[in-house]
């Protein structure tokens, strides 16, 4: 088949569009059209999602010892990534820990149950790095000088302060109701911060518009195809930290869906390429009720996906209309998982449960996966022989306010001992 020539020449993309980093070209998942590497996720020919094309015969994978011998970031795993060359920003995200987390396993009744921590990736304490260290990657190399996103506030901070350290200049979209502690931390690297009244559906498309008029990255938009392929470096770094071996079960959030949709491509390339062996991880996805259209479909078994207005304290999972949300519901359907969704005061809950097994504080996001994974153990789709993966993909210093009506307040006590005592003595008695 042939590859269609696109039209590369941009507003705002560098006169000579040339740089030692190539991007590589894309196909069309639907209709199978192929194009020449540039910044669009859409088929020219069906409209269909496009994705990057690896060509296998071309590339020569490592093994484990060489994967391992490399620099503890996501770039560890470059061959499986959408790039020729060299990557040369954001090289220092990923390779986030993942903890054994026994307290949590009993309270679960699985046999053994891991935390893979993105509350703790660098820069900007949340799984959108690595997003984004993909995604900058791809501008860098379309000579793209302006970057940016529609965003519920992660993907905000992390597209500001990637777009800082390379000196690019940033357009940031959310929400104008946004919490105000993720407008503050997107605020603080000077990007252009821009608050859109509505929903992020009304975000998401209005930034459709922008990256067409001005030809600017906009990373979940026309960078999207490059962008979603970080997603998969979580799965390599689960399996490398489990010693080469798969886990039995993986539970993750969905806003978009296209966290769980890369899970399963990663755990599938890793096993293509010998480099883990066994079944494939039944995936689990995690929503708040309040906004749950990928689990309704998974509960449907069939149809699409139908919107809806977002009304739930996990703004970070808040979109109505999730662009990955059908190849969510289909990996979940091909491994033989299942979906989740929790109300708000379950959410709370999970954080509470969370922080006071693991010693980890995630936001929202990672409530609604802790309370999901309670509901599935509940349900019987978590097994007493499960060993489970709960992706992580946020600080919890990044909504605090969730939690202020669900602590009890610190007692307040006179400089003295035998005060100090008097509370001893009450907690003892309970």
């Amino acid at each position: 088949m042939t590859i269609a020539a696109v039209d590369t020449t941009l507003p705002g993309a560098h006169a000579t569009g040339t740089t030692a980093l190539g991007a590589l070209p894309l196909v069309c998942t639907n209709c199978g059209t192929r194009f020449e590497p540039h910044p669009s996720a859409i088929c020219l020919d069906c409209l269909g999602p496009l994705a990057p094309l690896y060509d296998d015969a071309a590339r020569t994978l490592p093994d484990r010892a060489t994967i391992a011998r490399r620099a503890p970031s996501l770039w560890r795993y470059r061959e499986w990534l959408p790039f020729r060359g060299a990557p040369t920003l954001s090289l220092d995200t990923g390779f986030t820990p993942l903890l054994d987390a026994p307290a949590l396993a009993r309270r679960l009744g699985v046999a053994r149950l891991w935390v893979k921590n993105d509350a703790v990736s660098h820069p900007t304490l949340s799984f959108k790095d690595r997003v984004v260290s993909t995604a900058i990657n791809a501008a860098h190399a379309f000579g793209l000088d302006v970057i940016g996103c529609a965003s519920t506030g992660n993907l905000a901070n992390a597209v500001a302060a990637h777009a800082a350290r390379a000196g690019l200049e940033a357009w940031i979209f959310v929400p104008h109701d946004l919490e105000e502690a993720k407008i503050l931390a997107t605020s603080v690297f000077r990007p252009r911060l821009v608050r859109v009244r509505g929903t992020y559906d009304d975000v998401n498309r209005l930034c459709a518009q922008v990256a067409d008029s001005f030809g600017w990255g906009l990373v979940n938009v026309n960078l999207r195809a490059y962008y979603g392929e970080g997603s998969k470096t979580m799965a390599f770094e689960i399996v490398e930290q489990l010693g080469w071996q798969m886990p039995t079960a993986v539970i993750a959030p969905m806003a978009g869906g296209a966290l769980v949709t890369k899970l399963h491509r990663g755990f599938q390339e890793f096993r293509e390429a010998g480099l883990a062996a066994g079944p494939l991880p039944r995936l689990h996805g995690a929503q708040a009720a309040g906004c749950a259209p990928i689990v309704r479909l998974v509960e449907r078994g069939q149809g699409g996906i139908v919107p809806e207005v977002p009304s739930t304290i996990a703004r970070s999972l808040a979109i109505g209309s999730p662009a990955d949300g059908l190849t969510a519901a289909r990996a979940i359907a091909d491994t033989n998982g299942w979906a989740a969704a929790v109300l708000d005061p379950e959410i709370v809950a999970g954080i509470r449960l969370l922080a006071e097994t693991t010693g980890i504080f995630a936001e929202t996001a990672g409530g609604v996966t802790v309370a999901a994974a309670v509901e599935l153990a509940r349900t019987g789709h978590l097994r007493p022989t499960d060993e489970v993966v709960l992706c992580i993909t946020g600080n919890g210093l990044k909504t605090l306010d969730p939690l202020a009506a669900a602590l009890p307040p610190a007692p307040v006590i006179a400089p003295q001992l035998r005060a100090l005592a008097a509370l001893v003595e009450a907690d003892a008695r309970g």
